[in-house]
C-alpha cells in the first residue's frame, strides 16, 4: 500500500471518529456519523442551515468546499469561532475534530451562542480571504490548475497562448513535496526573484488514487533535466540546460563561469512542460525516417502534428499568401520557412496543409525531410552516435518491477533513472559494478517511467534531447483549452476538450 493511500485511510477515519464524538455531545445518534453525507445532513438538520446546502455538496469541485463550510458552521456550534480553530478545521480535522469530539473541556453550546457572536468587520474579511485562498490551493493542487502555452513545441495540437485546463485527478493528485510554499506561485516570487517555497519539510512522492498515464496522452509534467539549472533565463534556464552546458563547455568550466548561479530544484518546483506521452512504462519505442514505432507497431502521426518537408517547385516562386491562406506560418524568423534555393524550399507544417501544398500548381514535389545524425540526443554515447530526432532507437522504456542486467550499455541507457530519480549510487570499479556500495549484477525499477515528444516533431525539445519522464514528475492530463489569445481571442479554440 502506497503512503498516499495510508495517510488518506488514517484522515478519514480521524475524521469520522471525531465526528462519532461531536454528534454524541450535540445529541445526535452518534452511529449517524460513520454514513458519508447522510452525516452532513444531520449537522445541517441539527444547526439548522436551510437544506439547499446539504444538495450543493453534490456540485463538482465546489461541493467539497461547502462540505468544508457545513464542518466550520458545525464547530462554531461548539463555541469555537476563532481563525486557528477554523484552520484547524480545514486543514487538521482528523486531528482537530477527535479533540472536540472527546475533550472534557469542549461541549456543543448550540444555537444561542452562534447568534450571540458578532464578528468585527477585519475578522470578515481575514476568514473570507483565508478561505479563498485554501480553496484556491486545495483545488490547484488537487483537482485542475491553469497552464498556458509557451512554446510551439505542440503546434499544431496546441498553440502558443492556448489557455488549459490540466486535470490533476486523471493521473490521482500528487502530493507536494515542498508543502511549505508561497500560494499561486510556481518556483520564483515576483520581484524580489527569490525562491517562493521552503526546504524545511520534505515530503516524498506520494500520489491518491494514482492511475497510469496513457499512451497519446497531453501530458504536463516537471522537466526533469531542471533539477540543476543555471539560473539565467535569458541565456539558459530551459533553453539550455545544465548538464548541455557540462558537455558542451566541461563541467569545470561551468562552475567556474557560473557557479553563483547554479541552484537546484525539488522535483514539483521544477519548470511545468507539456507533451504527448508516445511511449508507456514497458515498451520499445524507435523513430524510422520520422515515423514512431512503438513494439515494432507504427504509429500515426497526431492529426494536427507538424514536422518538415522539402517543397519542389518547378522554378516559379511559392506564393506566401497562398501558403498563408492554406494554413502554413511563412514569418522565416520562426524558422518553420526556409527557401534552400530557388526552387527547393523547407516547409514545418501538417499532413493535412502538405496535401494542400503539393496540390498547387507550380508545386512538383514534397517530400519528409530527414535530419542528420546528432551528438545532442539522449543518451550521448558512442553507440547512439548514428542516431537522430528522426531515426531514433531503439530504446526500452523502464518499468516498474522490471529487472535489467547491468551492462555497459544499460548502464549509458538508464543511469540517471537509477541514480537522479531513484536514489542510489552506481560505480564500476575493476570491472565490477557496485550498487550502492555492493557488487550488483541487475536492477528493479522502482517506479514507471515515460518518453514524451512534441507533436511539433522537428521543433520539440523532448524526450529525444533528455530523456525518460519518471511517473513523480507527472502533473496532469491537458484537458480543456478555456481560452486562446492571437492578438486577438481565437473563438474557435475556446472549451475545446484536448485530444
Amino acid at each position: 500500500m502506497s503512503i498516499g493511500w495510508i495517510i488518506f485511510i488514517v484522515a478519514t477515519i480521524g475524521w469520522h471518529i471525531g465526528l462519532y464524538g461531536m454528534f454524541k455531545k450535540a445529541g445526535i445518534e452518534s452511529w449517524k456519523a460513520l454514513i458519508p453525507f447522510y452525516n452532513t445532513w444531520c449537522i445541517v438538520d441539527k444547526i439548522k442551515l436551510n437544506k439547499v446546502w446539504f444538495f450543493l455538496q453534490f456540485v463538482p469541485i465546489a461541493g467539497a468546499f461547502i462540505t468544508i463550510w457545513i464542518t466550520i458552521k458545525f464547530v462554531e456550534h461548539f463555541g469555537r469561532f476563532g481563525f486557528w480553530h477554523h484552520a484547524a478545521t480545514v486543514l487538521l480535522p482528523f486531528i482537530y475534530f477527535p479533540y472536540l469530539g472527546y475533550s472534557q473541556n469542549e461541549k456543543f453550546a448550540g444555537e444561542l451562542v452562534v447568534k450571540n457572536y458578532k464578528k468585527s468587520g477585519a475578522r470578515e474579511w481575514i476568514d473570507a480571504a483565508a478561505f479563498a485562498i485554501v480553496a484556491a490551493t486545495l483545488i490547484r493542487t488537487f483537482v485542475f490548475e491553469a497552464y498556458t502555452i509557451p512554446t510551439p513545441s505542440m503546434e499544431k495540437s496546441l498553440l502558443v497562448n492556448d489557455f488549459l485546463f490540466v486535470s490533476k485527478s486523471t493521473y490521482g493528485p500528487r502530493i507536494p513535496n515542498t508543502p511549505l510554499a508561497m500560494p499561486f506561485v510556481h518556483h520564483t516570487l515576483p520581484i524580489t526573484n527569490t525562491k517562493a517555497y521552503l526546504e524545511w519539510i520534505k515530503i516524498p512522492y506520494t500520489r491518491w488514487f494514482a492511475s497510469p498515464v496513457k499512451r497519446n496522452d497531453a501530458v504536463v509534467f516537471n522537466f526533469p533535466a531542471n533539477d540543476t539549472l543555471i539560473n539565467d533565463e535569458e541565456n539558459f534556464g530551459s533553453k539550455i540546460t545544465y548538464y548541455q552546458a557540462v558537455r558542451s563547455l566541461g563541467r569545470d568550466m561551468v562552475w567556474q563561469n557560473y557557479g553563483d548561479l547554479i541552484i537546484t530544484r525539488p522535483v514539483d518546483k521544477r519548470e511545468n512542460f507539456i507533451k504527448r506521452c508516445v511511449a508507456i512504462a514497458g515498451d520499445t519505442l524507435q523513430i524510422k525516417n520520422t515515423t514512431l514505432y512503438i513494439n515494432n507497431v507504427p504509429q500515426p502521426f497526431p492529426a494536427e502534428s507538424e514536422h518538415y518537408y522539402t517543397v519542389q517547385t518547378n522554378g516559379t516562386p511559392l506564393n506566401e499568401d497562398e501558403l498563408t491562406e492554406i494554413g502554413v506560418h511563412t514569418n522565416p524568423e520562426l524558422g518553420e520557412f526556409q527557401v534552400m534555393n530557388n526552387s527547393v524550399y523547407k516547409i514545418n507544417m501538417t499532413a493535412g496543409e502538405k496535401a494542400k501544398v503539393a496540390a498547387l500548381k507550380n508545386v512538383t514535389k514534397v517530400e519528409d525531410y530527414i535530419n542528420e545524425v546528432s551528438p545532442e540526443l539522449y543518451p550521448y554515447y558512442d553507440t547512439a552516435a548514428h542516431w537522430s530526432v528522426d531515426n531514433f532507437g531503439p530504446l526500452w522504456v523502464p518499468k516498474k518491477g522490471v529487472s535489467i542486467q547491468l551492462t555497459p550499455d544499460n548502464i549509458a541507457r538508464y543511469s540517471r533513472c537509477i541514480v537522479t530519480y531513484e536514489n542510489n549510487t552506481l560505480e564500476t570499479s575493476n570491472g565490477k559494478v557496485l550498487l550502492n556500495g555492493k557488487e550488483a549484477t541487475s536492477y528493479t525499477f522502482k517506479m514507471d517511467y515515460y518518453w514524451l515528444m512534441g507533436d511539433n516533431r522537428h521543433n520539440s525539445l523532448d524526450s529525444r534531447y533528455w530523456g525518460f519522464v519518471p511517473e513523480d514528475h507527472v502533473v496532469g492530463k491537458a484537458s480543456l483549452i478555456w481560452f486562446s489569445w492571437d492578438k486577438g481571442p481565437r473563438w474557435k479554440r475556446m472549451f475545446r476538450w484536448i485530444k
